[in-house]
């Protein structure tokens, strides 16, 4: 780091430029001259000259992550260019400088290391804690040195100079044993570090990438020497990492540090020599005592990694979970576990066996559960955790033994592993594949995400699953599965035990594997995971397969299949499994040297143990007998009582314990050893130390082990001798029997088939449970040697005795009691459920029908009126079933919302586009809000503003839409659920403050209560009956009906419960809307507008119905929205709140429609405005008007009154419609051929005599004068038969959806064209169903009063309004365009064209670019989203808009994000998206830039919930949006 001397202006003005921290400007224009050779040259050279000054100065920054970026931004563009970087290294030392640089850099921020030997340590590492890790602020640094490593000449030099060597191995040193890890015993710890993210991050960064770097240089034979350098510097680092940290041959118990990078770079670097430069391994291995220290901590941390899964850490907080799922996820496992293990492997196959499996067992505290005796005692580890980690001790030998990642597998099956690893476990989207992959981190090295190889491994591993729909609304994303095949031959749980973040994964992968089994009839019951063939071993590594046949191992699995076969507790069916895995592992991969008929000598001095195993090999020990074996147990073990055998070797038996030790010895009579795993450890390793030291001086023994030189130290042990006499092929023949729960259920296939011997791949035991794997053991075993085919004979000849039932202690009689208590507390707990379940079952049965029409709640209706039996509601708060009643009232669950889909129907057949270029626009005016809202203008410019307000309807924007979940409740009970709702601060995603709720039983949303009318089902009953009165009585009926105001059953003099609620319910439908929903009438607040708008609610929600059902009635029956309908409630509220408000007799337009009046020019001579005429009436709008205000519960006969006699004036609506439409010479055939038929019988029931009277009469006046625009010539019958039907139709429908809710009855089923002619006659029209071939739509008509005179009463109105005002009588005449039912706007096939169009569109309001841009999929607005420049009194433009256009609701689609959001009052949820890339998936926010296309499904779906008003129940995920989008 020299002083810093400026010779030039360049220089000067760099220096500047890094002191002020790279302001943006200054850095363009250093940049801006580099395609200027010499400027190019001249300006790097100053680069590197001042970049030590740039460390100091980020160091310092605030602002280190714009700095960073801006130093990278310059860098990138110099040391990319290989030829300069070359260059730049010769003569500038770049190399040198950097890594000096970085070593610099680190060393202010070292602390002392903790690990091992805590006082005397000389280690120092980083500080995990300090800004510049925790802030990553060092990777500008190290991205510019990875980068130049990728240059191969730059690489070459830095791994043929020594000197950069030891600095960088120095470099890595510090972060050896970083972020060390103490286990807390006692207390749970206070604060919970989050250093651990740094230490990840700075190892993968600032170790691990430059390694991959370097490794991608070392791909052929002429590189040898470059991996000799790095592993003999390496070591070198090594041994001075021990010796700083004091370290002998034991870990320091209860540490853990994840970080190794030495031993990692020791590892890559070898497999890399032996799998591309042909390298002979032993010439670049250390001596035994290096190898025995370089496995103690990789080891140390997959016994930690246990012991974390085994909750041994857990009051290290969650922290030290997160290590341990780090260290295994996908961007980090290459650099981390697969090292660690692959030099786990490397120590394996070169130490001694039986020290290495000793070690494991001992790492993983499991030492003293391995013993034959029932009882035991363990001194390092409590009981509740000794299974998990004797799992977890066997888990990661079979792991070490069967993983080839770095043994021998090629690249493509390494890729292709872990495709099927990732698939297995879950069904996966095509980019979390590729993120879950883990690809080298080095681009270089050829498995590049999206390379060739990867979507051709992906296509034969996987299927593709089209994105679906599942049938609760939840979005799927185009997956892969794994094919059949792939499941049958490929699944390999090692590999997925590796990869798991999770555990549950793996549980996951077995799930799947056995719905596979069972869906392809391969196996129906449990299955154990798959044994699956292994790659072959590299010849350098085959050492490793004498872990496998070492007399230790066998011990131990002889030891488990024993307890296991003896019910010893902290046993589990993994264990079992791991045993049989790594038994067959031994089997596959047996020495050749074994034949059978060999004298199985003991090869050099056996020790210690030579009285279990004759050999090493596990073919022969398999059928070795093992008669006696000496255990010691706790005083109190079963054990200890027993005889000593009286075996002939045992005549001294009687003498003190060590005579008889002696006379064993001397006779040896084939009683096993006391075997010691520990002992044998250390005498292992003393005696590697003295083979390599040869000096005089012997390792002192550290004290700290002194714990482990005695375990018999505690004085209650004592010795007892077991009885065994079992074989493992014994033992396994057992425990088939023990599996099957049959005796004598082995039977050896071969005595049947001698086939098998000779080819033992036989699919079906490739899959199947514990006995499946006990089978194929036992058949590779009879391959492999024939004197154990005869063993396995013989044993099953001798009919195998029952276990003895053991004695069971106390202790173990308690924990079999408590088994059994939870057994029956589970027995009790499924009943419970079940009958819970089965209530709620036939509860919600009850419910769902009160409102289904033909569900005769009414158990059997009555013949006499009087005692019609009372609805029965049941309140799903309290549980009680019941009527509802004045005093307490029950209401249904409803959830009230304004609604503008309505106002969207359009009268073309084909959706409006989304605009993508300038030329295309949409205008809103003829959609069916602005339609009728200029009709409602027109009329109140002519006529009486009250008059005017009962012609139309309006709620065709912002109406109220009412809906149920079907569920009723007590009005008391959900007052007291809100007031605990309230209460409850938990809640997320509704307002109680607004009323919102969600059901008590099915959690729907939901805002009010809609109180069910006491009463019978009269309507139900009386809807039978049909009266033969004569239409005139009738109508005089519902006139008198009429006059009786307030005589409404509920008296409103009394407040009645009932009354209120009905009273607070109109007052909650009323404020769901905006006020300019409700308010049309030229003076503010009258009565008429209440009026208008509660016939509106019921004509918006039959309307609606309408809509669900597809725009017509054909199909039919109770459809779904029959189910959820509330109608027959809310009309009752309507109804009670209409009576209140009394019409004018004078006005009352029954009389209009029902007789003639005499007084004609009475209208003209008042001031004011005349009355809207009949003609120019909406008539469902009177029809409700009819309804509504006639005292309830209405009688059939009433209302198919009410409906002939309007469909009369609908009928001559239609005709002065049509005639309007036709030309003037159409018109007078019309009115001769008519004048010709009056007074023919049936002339009130012809359409020609009406439409000709029509004529004449409206002739009278002004009306056709005026020029003629849109002709419609219609000139033979049929077409007019046909229009006249069309225009009748939608009042048709409205009135059958009324009936069918007020009085139940199915509604009929039929085809499109006949839909006229069932409605007719399902309201009563038709008198009898007639023929259709003759069947005119005039036949349906009933005149109360002569018809001509009726007609002629009607078109005065006219005339006399055309007098005034000719220009508008045509525009006013009711014309009843077909609506097209409700659609969102149709969007282009690629996402593209909209991203284009729109993101860098200026917003109308503000001329701006918006950050957010947005777009309404409803009418096509342009808003910004969260946009602060158009907010408007606090609400910003998208809430805004919401209001405007959908009455509270709005669909937008966020051009910058690809995703929908809807807004719903003031929630809000993000919906998805409706565009997918060409694997299926989302792109959410464009991170990964895929070109999207349209999925039609999903966006049918968003339609289908807008139209149908559910965003609310299957969007699950709301939130407040506070008026801030």
């Amino acid at each position: 780091m020299d002083v810093l001397k400026h010779k030039c202006f360049l220089e000067e003005l760099l220096f500047w430029t890094i002191k002020y921290e790279f302001p943006q400007k200054m850095v363009t224009f250093l940049l801006n001259m580099l395609p200027d050779q010499d400027y190019k040259v001249a300006f790097t050279k100053t680069f590197v000259q001042h970049y030590a000054f740039i460390m100091k100065t980020l160091k310092k920054s605030h602002e280190s992550d714009t700095m960073s970026n801006r130093i990278v931004h310059i860098s990138v563009q110099l040391f990319s260019n290989e030829e300069l970087a070359r260059q730049v290294t010769e003569e500038c030392q770049l190399l040198d400088i950097m890594v000096t640089v970085l070593l610099y850099m680190m060393e202010s921020c070292l602390i002392k290391s903790e690990l091992q030997d805590e006082e005397n340590s000389l280690h120092v590492v980083v500080n995990c804690g300090e800004a510049l890790l925790k802030n990553n602020t060092y990777w500008p640094l190290v991205s510019d040195f990875i980068n130049i490593l990728s240059h191969q000449s730059v690489a070459k030099k830095f791994l043929e100079d020594h000197g950069l060597l030891v600095t960088w191995m120095n470099f890595v040193s510090f972060f050896q044993g970083m972020n060390l890890n103490k286990r807390e015993l006692n207390e749970h710890v206070e604060f919970e570090s989050q250093t651990y993210y740094a230490a990840f991050a700075a190892e993968l960064e600032a170790c691990a990438q430059p390694m991959w770097g370097l490794l991608s240089h070392c791909k052929v034979r002429e590189t040898q020497e470059y991996t000799r350098n790095v592993v003999r510097y390496c070591l070198e680092a090594l041994q001075d990492w021990f010796d700083a940290i004091n370290f002998v041959d034991e870990p320091a118990p209860n540490q853990v540090t994840f970080h190794l990078p030495l031993h990692r770079y020791f590892a890559m670097f070898l497999s890399k020599a032996v799998k591309c430069q042909e390298l002979d391994l032993d010439t670049i291995l250390p001596d035994q005592e290096m190898l025995m220290k370089l496995m103690i901590h990789p080891l140390q941390i997959q016994a930690s990694l246990s012991e974390i899964h085994s909750n041994m850490w857990v009051r290290n907080g969650l922290q030290i979970k997160g290590q341990a799922m780090t260290y295994v996820q996908s961007h980090f496992c290459n650099s981390m576990i697969d090292p660690d293990i692959y030099l786990l492997q490397v120590c394996a196959s070169r130490l001694d066996p039986d020290y290495f499996i000793s070690s494991v067992f001992e790492r993983f505290k499991v030492v003293d559960l391995l013993t034959m005796a029932s009882q035991h005692q363990n001194t390092v580890l409590d009981s509740e955790h000794e299974r998990s980690m004797l799992e977890g001790a066997l888990t990661f030998l079979v792991l070490l033994l069967s993983l080839r990642l770095h043994l021998g597998m090629t690249d493509d099956e390494i890729l292709r592993a872990e495709m099927v690893a990732q698939l297995c476990m879950n069904d996966r989207t095509h980019s979390s594949l590729l993120d879950l992959i883990p690809e080298n981190p080095n681009p270089k090295s050829g498995i590049i995400p999206g390379s060739l190889s990867f979507e051709s491994v992906l296509s034969a591993v996987a299927d593709f699953k089209a994105p679906v729909f599942e049938p609760g609304g939840s979005m799927q994303q185009g997956m892969y599965t794994p094919k059949a095949e792939v499941w049958d031959k490929e699944f390999d749980p090692v590999m997925v035990i590796l990869r798991t973040v999770y555990r549950r994964d793996v549980q996951s992968a077995m799930d799947r594997y056995t719905a596979f089994l069972k869906q392809s009839g391969k196996f129906p019951g449990n299955p154990w995971p798959p044994y699956k063939k292994r790659t072959p071993l590299h010849p350098s590594y085959k050492g490793l397969v004498k872990l496998l046949h070492c007399k230790t191992l066998h011990i131990v699995l002889f030891t488990l299949l024993y307890k296991i076969l003896m019910d010893h507790q902290n046993l589990s069916e993994h264990v079992l499994c791991m045993v049989l895995y790594l038994i067959e592992l031994g089997l596959e991969n047996s020495p050749e040297r074994e034949s059978d008929e060999e004298v199985e000598s003991t090869g050099g001095p056996e020790r210690c143990h030579d009285s279990w195993f004759p050999g090493s090999n596990l073919v022969s020990n398999m059928r070795h007998f093992i008669n006696y074996v000496r255990v010691r147990v706790p005083e109190t073990a079963p054990e200890v009582k027993k005889e000593p055998p009286a075996s002939t070797s045992s005549d001294g038996l009687a003498s003190s314990q060590s005579s008889r030790r002696k006379s064993l010895q001397r006779e040896n009579s084939g009683t096993a050893q006391v075997f010691s795993l520990v002992a044998e450890r250390r005498k292992k390793f003393q005696e590697i130390i003295n083979r390599n030291t040869s000096e005089a001086n012997q390792v002192v023994r550290p004290k700290a082990s002194m714990k482990w030189s005695a375990p018999g130290a505690t004085p209650q042990l004592t010795t007892a001798i077991l009885e065994v006499k079992e074989s493992m092929l014994s033992l396994l023949i057992k425990l088939h029997h023990k599996l099957s729960g049959k005796q004598n259920s082995y039977y050896p296939p071969w005595l049947d088939d001698v086939d098998v011997l000779i080819h033992p791949e036989i699919p079906r035991y490739s899959h199947g449970d514990g006995m499946t794997a006990v089978e194929r053991i036992l058949l590779k075993a009879a391959v492999q040697s024939r004197l154990n085919k005869r063993i396995i004979e013989e044993i099953c000849r001798k009919v195998t005795p029952p276990v003895p039932p053991k004695k069971i202690s106390s202790a173990e009689k308690k924990t079999l009691d408590k088994e059994e208590r939870r057994q029956k507390a589970r027995e009790r707990q499924q009943k419970l459920l079940a009958e819970f379940a089965s209530r709620q079952k036939s509860f919600m049965e009850t419910a769902m029908d009160v409102e289904s029409p033909d569900a005769d709640i009414a158990m059997e209706i009555a013949t006499s009126e009087q005692h019609v039996s009372e609805a029965i509601y049941d309140c799903v708060i309290c549980g009680q079933s019941g009527p509802s009643t004045e005093e307490r009232p029950t209401g249904l669950v409803v959830l009230l919302q304004a609604s503008s889909v309505l106002g969207q129907c359009c009268n073309s057949t084909e959706p409006k586009k989304l605009p993508t270029t300038e030329e295309e626009q949409i205008y809103p005016w003829d959609t069916c809000a602005a339609l009728h809202d200029v009709r409602l203008t027109t009329l109140q410019r002519y006529f009486k503003d009250s008059s005017c307000l009962q012609a139309v309807s309006i709620g065709w924007e912002g109406g109220v839409y009412v809906q149920t979940c079907g569920h009723t409740l007590h009005i008391d009970c959900h007052k007291s659920y809100m007031e605990s709702l309230r209460n409850d601060q938990v809640l997320q995603g509704f307002s109680v403050d607004k009323g919102e709720f969600t059901c008590p039983l099915c959690r729907q949303f939901a805002n009010s209560v809609l109180p069910c009318y006491p009463g019978n089902n009269v309507e139900r009953s009386l809807w039978q009956s049909h009266s033969n009165k004569c239409m005139q009585d009738l109508v005089q009926e519902v006139e008198d009906l009429q006059e009786q105001l307030g005589t409404f059953p509920v008296s409103i003099s009394s407040e009645t419960n009932l009354s209120k609620e009905m009273e607070s319910v109109m007052k909650d439908i009323k404020s769901t809307t905006q006020k300019k929903y409700t308010d049309y009438s030229k003076s503010p607040g009258s009565p008429d507008n209440d009026f208008l708008f509660m016939y509106s609610v019921a004509r918006t929600n039959l309307e609606l119905e309408l809509v669900h059902r597809g725009g017509n009635l054909c199909s039919g029956g109770a459809s779904t929205a029959g189910k959820r309908s509330c109608l027959n409630q809310l009309f009752h509220v309507l109804a009670m709140h209409m009576r209140l408000y009394s019409i004018d007799s004078a006005y009352n337009p029954w009389r209009k429609l029902t007789q003639t009046m005499q007084d004609k020019n009475s209208e003209l001579i008042s001031e004011e405005l005349p009355e809207v005429p009949v003609l120019y009436r909406d008539v469902s709008s009177l029809l409700l008007i009819q309804i509504l205000t006639m005292p309830q519960p209405l009688r059939k006969e009433h209302f198919t009154c009410i409906v002939k006699v309007l469909f009369t004036l609908l009928y001559t609506q239609a005709l002065a419609a049509l005639s309007v439409k036709c030309s003037a010479e159409d018109r007078m055939a019309w009115k001769q051929s008519g004048a010709l038929k009056k007074n023919t019988c049936n002339g009130e029931k012809s359409w020609e005599v009406l439409l000709g009277h029509v004529v004449s009469e409206l002739s009278m006046g002004k009306i056709y004068e005026e020029q003629e625009t849109d002709e419609l010539t219609v000139v033979n019958p049929d077409s007019v038969e046909c229009y006249l039907q069309q225009f009748c139709l939608p009042f048709l429908r409205i009135t059958s959806l009324l009936q069918h809710h007020l009085f139940g009855g199915d509604l009929p089923s039929c085809q499109e064209d006949e839909e006229f002619t069932v409605l007719a006659s399902c309201l009563g029209l038709l008198p009898s169903f007639q023929s259709s071939d003759e069947f005119t739509s005039a036949s349906c008509l009933d005149w109360p009063v002569p018809a001509f005179d009726m007609i002629s009463q009607w078109c005065s109105e006219l005339a006399s309004f055309a007098d005034r005002h000719p220009d508008q009588v045509k525009a006013l005449l009711v014309q009843e365009p077909k609506w097209d039912l409700p659609r969102l706007l149709q969007l282009p096939e690629n996402y593209n064209t909209i991203f284009q169009y729109y993101h860098r569109k200026t917003c109308t309001v503000c001329t701006k670019v918006p950050k957010d841009p947005a777009v309404c999929l409803v009418c096509g607005t342009f808003v910004c989203l969260k946009g602060l420049c158009c907010k408007q009194q606090s609400y910003c433009e998208c809430v805004l808009h919401s209001q405007n256009c959908g009455a509270g609701t709005g669909i937008f689609l966020l051009i910058n994000a690809s995703v929908i959001i809807i807004i719903r009052g003031h929630r809000f949820c993000l919906w998805g998206s409706v565009y997918l890339d060409a694997h299926g998936e989302e792109d959410r926010d464009l991170r990964r830039g895929k070109p999207l296309y349209i999925c039609k499904e999903r966006y049918k779906v968003l339609e289908q919930q807008w139209v149908s008003h559910t965003f609310d129940h299957i969007n699950k995920r709301w939130g407040p949006h506070y008026n801030g989008l």
